[in-house]
């Protein structure tokens, strides 16, 4: 580390020290008057040699390690970056245009990069310390954060989804190679034809992306409920609209409110499609009994490797969750999910939808997936089921 970068966080520590001084005893300062506190401490320590630029500089660098996220602050409020990992003080990383690069900001050290996110977790009311050392947290603007600290990780370890307001549409996606125009027709047909559709792929590959996209062709006339762990669908122009979102236990472990019970409330709203976040556990035996029991068009996403997988995993999520027998559980998710399709991402950051299939009736107990678009070597999507097939499986059935 160098001299210069030495002194100056020497400096800003000192400043905080004196902001916090003058700060305390008293009640909680909005962010206006803190700027202002941190501006006069700033002029009342002549000592420090700096220009106007310089104690800006420093201004908000002290405003930051009180109320934001101190030297990864500047990534949060980069509109280009996506995606923020943090392994430890010296190691930063961020995902720009789907591709990882490592910063050049680094904390002073371990015990500055705790008490930083401990306190950021704190002040949105999310214990994070050696009794909680795992959280979860959802940001106003939507952004998603998790945080661990050792000794369950051998650094403090953070990461951030950031909500970048950019609203994705189906055109857009067709532009960037992400699904082709014919696929995307098809998908579009399917949801006005209440055809159930089920999404899986890996983590950050797009799954919400594309289900907000999707739900931009359910009718306008629908009543839709959504359920998700953190919000982050965006449907617009629906007005009979539901959204529900799950609440993590208060720090007494009291308060749950988890996906399954919402499946199960929303039973009783009278939905004429539910749109599930994504399935994670138990939560799919409440997720099947809803893809059965009369909501046709519904939509959820999952985890997966590729579609027949998808559908083997949700099977065992079920079963952790349901007395059903295998055989039933393949039968009745066979008759709920109509359309299941895979999304990946390439190694250069590339996402793209790698195939899309028809969920036959099984056979002998197993599931029958026919697919009818497939991606070859990331490039394009093409059809490789007849028109007859196609017509089939988008088609309305009552």
């Amino acid at each position: 580390m160098s001299k210069v970068r030495t002194d100056t966080t020497d400096i800003k520590e000192h400043l905080t020290y004196c902001v916090l001084n003058t700060i305390s005893g008293e009640s909680d300062p909005s962010d206006e008057k803190l700027r202002q506190i941190i501006s006069d401490v700033i002029s009342e320590n002549t000592s420090f040699r700096m220009n106007l630029e310089e104690k800006r500089e420093m201004a908000q660098s002290v405003f930051n390690s009180l109320r934001r996220l101190d030297v990864i602050e500047p990534l949060m409020e980069d509109p280009t970056i996506t995606e923020i990992m943090v392994n430890g003080p010296y190691k930063i990383f961020y995902e720009r245009g789907g591709k990882l690069y490592k910063s050049d900001l680094q904390f002073r050290d371990e015990e500055s990069l705790k008490t930083c996110i401990s306190c950021f977790f704190a002040n949105q009311n999310r214990p994070l310390n050696e009794a909680n050392p795992i959280a979860d947290l959802r940001l106003p603007d939507g952004s998603r954060a998790n945080a661990v600290l050792p000794p369950i990780s051998r650094e403090t370890t953070v990461t951030i989804r950031k909500f970048t307001g950019i609203k994705q549409d189906i055109v857009s996606l067709i532009r960037q190679g992400f699904i082709s125009e014919e696929a995307a027709r098809f998908l579009a047909e399917c949801v006005r034809n209440k055809r159930t559709v089920f999404i899986c792929g890996g983590t950050g590959s797009g799954k919400t992306t594309l289900l907000n996209c999707l739900s931009g062709f359910i009718p306008k006339d629908e009543r839709i409920v959504t359920i998700e762990d953190s919000a982050e669908l965006n449907l617009k122009g629906i007005d009979n609209l539901v959204k529900l979102e799950a609440r993590l236990p208060g720090p007494d472990g009291t308060g749950e409110v988890n996906i399954g019970m919402m499946i199960r409330a929303s039973l009783r709203m009278r939905p004429d499609r539910i749109i599930v976040g994504e399935v994670r556990g138990k939560e799919s035996a409440d997720l099947l009994s809803c893809l059965t029991s009369g909501h046709p068009g519904s939509m959820s996403t999952g985890h997966s490797n590729s579609c027949i997988e998808m559908m083997e995993r949700l099977t065992a999520m079920i079963m952790s969750g349901s007395s059903l027998p295998y055989d039933a559980i393949v039968s009745q998710a066979s008759m709920g999910i109509n359309i299941v399709l895979h999304i990946m991402r390439s190694r250069e950051g590339k996402r793209y939808i790698d195939e899309i299939c028809e969920v036959m009736p099984p056979e002998n107990h197993e599931y029958r997936l026919k697919t009818l678009y497939r991606n070859k070597g990331g490039e394009e999507l093409e059809r490789i089921a007849s028109t007859e097939d196609i017509k089939r499986a988008m088609e309305y059935r009552a």
